[in-house]
């Protein structure tokens, strides 16, 4: 049996465009099911909101987003969630980064830190905070 985690993450009619901006980044196919799509729309002026949506690289990188309704109580919190993208190769997470900093509020610059060769995190345009790392040997003697 194999188990895949992805992050899932709640919008209030940012979805749609918050998927494309992460396909932009870390490449892959992007899926969207709008309400209308799904014969489940409460509410004409979000018919064309997305109510399961996906994207998903070759590399691995995987995220899924909705629309809550608005008919929905949707309280997205204060940092509830941290999208952790962790790879082997700092030339790709700094190509990451370099993509999701665009218009972002940077908490850690990308750099070398204590626990690995290169860390930093930042909150996209969305709203969703990133932690990017280049995962390091860990020898636990």
């Amino acid at each position: 049996m194999t188990v895949n985690v992805t992050p899932h993450l709640n919008f209030r009619g940012q979805a749609r465009a918050a998927l494309e901006f992460y396909q932009s980044v870390f490449g892959g196919s992007l899926a969207v099911i709008t309400y209308t799509d799904a014969q489940s729309v409460t509410a004409v002026d979000e018919a064309d909101q997305v109510m399961w949506g996906q994207v998903e690289s070759d590399a691995g990188f995987r995220v899924m987003a909705y629309d809550v309704p608005g008919h929905t109580q949707y309280e997205p919190g204060t940092i509830p969630v941290f999208v952790s993208v962790r790879g082997t190769d700092a030339v790709e997470i700094t190509r990451y980064w370099n993509a999701l900093a665009t218009g972002a509020t940077v908490i850690a610059p990308l750099a070398a830190s204590q626990w690995a060769p290169l860390y930093g995190m930042l909150t996209d345009t969305f709203g969703v905070t990133w932690v990017l790392d280049v995962q390091a040997e860990w020898d636990a003697a």
